[in-house]
């Protein structure tokens, strides 16, 4: 049976590498993946669209997200969460991600996320939620980052630790591969404590949003 969450050792399968170049992978960021606890696990269609990118890329590496960030996030699209729950921060993270033109139906983005967001929580550990979504009535890809100073506390994450980072993402339906490295590039980008306190830290839009965009060495 093809499980939709699958494991290191599935994924390894899949792949036809090693179990230690899947973790490699895992931990660096460069696979779509999330923990349960201290388990990585995948999904199976995240991986696959992961593989048809890859088979089908130049030869730079589709990682290096050269200038990606700058162009789907601006400083309007930079919130500050203050005193408000999960709800009441991907509410306001979809009016703020509705401001852009590639955006039209602000409830229809709404709907959708909440709707992923009871099939499985979007928090990925670390202190970092990702909620995303692919939408025939997106026009490109676009993102709206939400920065709560206090962790929320109901926003559930895979390590168990609330979330305070919230990168949300929305693509047109074609755009599967423009998505998957927009989500890997993400997870690169924060995997570093130090980028994400620097972020928490940030006094202002434009400050979080030079940070955040800054390319990485």
């Amino acid at each position: 049976m093809n499980h939709e969450i699958m494991t290191i050792e599935e994924v390894a399968e899949y792949l036809r590498v090693s179990e230690r170049t899947v973790y490699d992978w895992a931990k660096k960021g460069q696979l779509p993946c999330g923990k349960l606890g201290t388990t990585w696990r995948f999904k199976r269609s995240d991986i696959e669209g992961w593989v048809n990118q890859q088979l089908g890329a130049p030869a730079t590496s589709v990682f290096q997200g050269e200038g990606l960030l700058s162009k789907i996030l601006s400083p309007e699209r930079v919130v500050f969460l203050e005193d408000c729950g999960k709800e009441n921060a991907l509410q306001t993270l979809c009016a703020a991600l509705a401001t852009s033109p590639m955006v039209p139906d602000e409830a229809e983005l709404s709907e959708a996320i909440f709707r992923r967001e009871e099939l499985m929580s979007t928090g990925i550990g670390f202190g970092i939620g990702v909620p995303h979504v692919r939408l025939p009535s997106v026009k490109d890809i676009v993102m709206a980052l939400g920065i709560a100073r206090k962790p929320l506390a109901d926003y559930q994450s895979l390590d168990e630790v609330p979330v305070q980072i919230i990168c949300m993402v929305a693509a047109g339906s074609s755009q599967h591969p423009e998505y998957i490295r927009t989500l890997s590039v993400l997870s690169s980008r924060l995997r570093g404590e130090s980028v994400r306190k620097a972020l928490i830290a940030s006094p202002d839009a434009v400050s979080a949003l030079t940070l955040f965009t800054a390319e990485m060495a």
